[in-house]
C-alpha cells in the first residue's frame, strides 16, 4: 500500500491507495526550477544500483499520471511543486524483487519544484542533486530520458495545469 496524500504531500490528510504493479506502465516526475542560470534539473539516485534517475513509480488506484508522479516525487526526492503536461515517455528494465526483468514505459511528467523538505519517506535511502540540464542528461543511463531532458531544456518553460 501507498499513502497518497489527498490534496498535496504538505496537506497532511493522506488517503490510502494500492499500487498498480502488474502492468508496464510508470509515472515519472522531471523536477525542475528556474535560476538566474537558467532551468536546473533534479535527479536522486536509485536505491540499489545508486544511478541518477528520476522519481518514477507505479500507478495508484485513483491517481491520474501526473499526480502519481508527484507522489513519487514527494516520497522518493522530498519536494512538492506544481505538475504541468506529460512531455513524452521513455522505456527502461526494472529488476523485480525475484530478479526478473520488466520491460517497463514511463510517462514523464515536469515538475516545477517549490519546496526541497529536509525529511521525507526515502531520505536515508537517495541522494538528490540538482544538475544543468546537460550534465543530467549525460548523468541517466537511459537514452530517451536524457532526449527529453534536452528536448525539454531547450524549449520554454512548459505551461501550467
Amino acid at each position: 500500500m501507498r499513502f497518497v496524500p489527498n490534496a498535496g504531500p504538505a496537506s497532511g490528510r493522506l488517503l490510502r491507495l494500492k499500487s498498480l504493479r502488474d502492468g508496464t506502465q510508470q509515472y515519472g516526475a522531471l523536477p525542475w526550477r528556474q535560476t538566474p542560470m537558467g532551468v536546473e534539473i533534479l535527479l536522486l539516485t536509485s536505491r540499489e544500483t545508486r544511478r541518477w534517475v528520476i522519481p518514477k513509480g507505479w500507478p495508484m488506484r485513483g491517481c491520474e499520471g501526473g499526480e502519481c508522479a508527484a507522489q513519487e516525487a514527494f516520497e522518493e526526492a522530498g519536494i512538492e511543486g506544481r505538475v504541468s503536461h506529460a512531455i513524452g515517455n521513455y522505456a527502461y528494465s526494472k529488476r523485480l524483487k525475484d530478479g526478473s526483468l520488466r520491460q517497463l514505459t514511463v510517462e514523464v511528467f515536469p515538475l516545477e519544484v517549490a519546496a526541497e523538505l529536509s525529511d521525507w519517506p526515502e531520505v536515508a535511502e537517495r541522494e538528490r542533486r540538482w544538475f544543468s540540464p546537460a550534465e543530467a542528461a549525460n548523468a541517466v543511463a537511459e537514452p530517451e530520458l536524457a532526449g527529453l531532458i534536452r528536448e525539454f531544456s531547450a524549449a520554454s518553460v512548459p505551461p501550467r495545469t
